[in-house]
């Protein structure tokens, strides 16, 4: 009789909202708020299990009970439902102790209803060790012996007080009577299919709760790993600084010498040479920059069409081949906030499809799709391992088999990752790669905080 509403009852209380269970929440947090939301749903259940024994027993079977009291107590355990469903709405985490009280609710209504139907003599007894296990399963040891001790109180109650249940009398050759084995076996049937059920979704949570462990345990080594690479790339910045200085001097003495000024040929490589200088100098001065030692400006605001504009202006200097076709047609002129992590992501990935075939064109698209930036930037080189696909962002995954390779696109994965977007890849039909980044609009509005945030 009582025996549906046990099941539900220790998750009345255990976590958080119900909306955005995905939504960036730590793992403990999402674990708990669907172990709640579960128990609301068997909850239900059991209000359903319980009013229709209680019916069944008093107008199929014919066994006198007091509907009234029952009937109430089935309604309370409905309102305590309704309760516990606007808890699972809430954004607030649950305590223990909130569980432990929601777990003393249906054990009070579990008594009640034996209490009027029997007492220990109903074999629906038994659902008290449900509600233990769900004890087991969700509250702390002090919380739980506690209510091993309310159960075994309530059991011995329920010894001396309780109505009589007047069952069918028993023949000479029977010891029960057939409706009580009967009810035995489905207060069997029912603790070991929920226990069945409910600890095996529990145990999906609690593995699935590790496993978003282990990924924020990986994402913290990777960024750990990112910020010692910044803090080595920014003191190489600093010591390269003065040699490249002494070498911008040379050379600026070296153009000024008649054996020099004097011979075309010699004058135009010191005049690359020092184009080439310059162009180290303003990496160093990108590097220093990004850390936020050279000056404290903020991100510039720009758009859409002027930023990538300016990210294929950026690389197409540093290279003389191959080419670069650049379509942004179809996309907005959105305004957006230029960031140099931003901008070093996108010229990365160029590089590796340039390292790929380096002597065939590169394309990049451009286009918004569901709020969201999509670039697509398409080679025609040898495409990418199956291993490198299925191990795509981690560090030195490289085909080009040098010491310290393989670094470009875990950075991208992380700058992506930190403004709320993801960076795909896959081979071409054919021939060739693709490598697709997505972006969402809204976190480009405000990249330099978002990814300053994500170093």
């Amino acid at each position: 009789m009582s025996s549906a509403s046990i099941l539900e009852t220790p998750s009345a209380t255990h976590t958080p909202a119900a909306a955005g269970v995905e939504g960036g929440q730590v793992p403990e947090r999402v674990a708990e708020q669907r172990n709640l939301l579960q128990l609301v749903q068997l909850r239900w259940l059991a209000v359903a299990g319980q009013l229709a024994t209680i019916l069944s027993v008093r107008y199929l079977l014919g066994v006198p009970l007091p509907l009234t009291q029952m009937l109430l107590l089935v309604g309370l355990l409905s309102l305590f439902n309704v309760a516990s469903w606007l808890l699972a709405r809430l954004t607030a985490p649950v305590a223990h102790g909130e569980v432990f009280g929601a777990l003393l609710v249906d054990v009070a209504v579990l008594t009640g209803q034996l209490y009027y139907a029997g007492g220990i003599t109903n074999p629906f007894v038994f659902l008290y060790l449900l509600q233990i296990v769900v004890a087991i399963v969700l509250l702390r040891r002090h919380f739980l012996w506690a209510i091993v001790a309310i159960t075994s109180v309530c059991f011995l109650v329920l010894t001396s007080w309780h109505h009589p249940l007047n069952l069918p009398a028993t023949t000479a050759d029977e010891r029960f009577p057939p409706l009580y084995v009967s009810a035995l076996l489905i207060c069997f049937l029912l603790n070991a299919g929920l226990l069945a059920v409910y600890i095996g979704r529990i145990n999906a949570n609690l593995r699935e709760r590790y496993a978003r462990l282990a990924d924020l345990r990986q994402r913290a080594a990777e960024e750990e790993h990112i910020v010692r690479m910044g803090l080595l790339a920014s003191g190489a910045a600093h010591e390269l600084g003065t040699p490249l200085a002494t070498l911008s001097v040379i050379l600026g003495d070296w153009s000024r010498m008649a054996p020099f000024a004097g011979e075309p040929e010699p004058r135009e490589e010191i005049e690359e040479m020092q184009r080439q200088l310059d162009r180290c100098k303003e990496i160093v001065a990108g590097i220093l920059q990004a850390a936020g030692e050279a000056r404290g400006e903020a991100p510039a605001h720009t758009t859409l069409h002027t930023f990538l504009d300016g990210v294929v202006q950026r690389w197409r200097s540093g290279r003389s081949a191959p080419e670069l076709r650049h379509d942004h047609a179809e996309l907005p002129d959105l305004p957006m906030i230029s960031d140099a992590a931003l901008q070093q992501m996108i010229v990365n990935v160029l590089e590796n499809a340039a390292d790929a075939a380096p002597a065939a064109p590169i394309t990049l698209h451009a286009r918004c799709d569901d709020d969201a930036l999509e670039l697509r930037v398409l080679d025609e080189g040898p495409g990418f391992l199956p291993s490198m696909l299925d191990r795509l962002g981690q560090p030195y995954q490289s085909t080009k088999g040098r010491p310290g390779s393989g670094l470009g696109l875990f950075l991208c994965v992380n700058v992506a990752r930190a403004l709320g977007g993801r960076i795909e890849a896959r081979n071409r039909d054919g021939a060739g790669a693709e490598v697709i980044i997505r972006l969402p609009i809204a976190a480009l509005r405000t990249a330099g905080d978002s990814t300053q945030r994500g170093r």
